[in-house]
């Protein structure tokens, strides 16, 4: 299944089954964020995303707080385009 053109936020997406997720998603060609209360894990996760080619951001978001969630969405809409997946 390819995903060009497409973008996705991935909550939780630090480590384990998020980042799993996160990394398979790019590897189809979708931009992704990388959302994650540990903020360097979501940035290491974008860098593994990114380091097929693909496009990946990576914030640090409480996924447990509406506000910091609507932060982050906003911002990966405006660094990666519209929310497609």
């Amino acid at each position: 299944m390819q995903l060009a053109g497409g973008m996705a936020v991935v909550t939780g997406a630090g480590s384990g089954i998020g980042r799993a997720i996160a990394t398979m998603l790019a590897a189809r060609g979708a931009a992704v964020a990388a959302l994650d209360i540990d903020g360097a894990a979501a940035r290491e996760t974008a860098a593994r995303a990114g380091a097929g080619g693909g496009r990946g951001l990576g914030l640090a978001a409480d996924g447990s707080r509406e506000d910091a969630l609507d932060r982050a969405v906003s911002q990966a809409v405006a660094e990666l385009g519209p929310l497609t997946i």
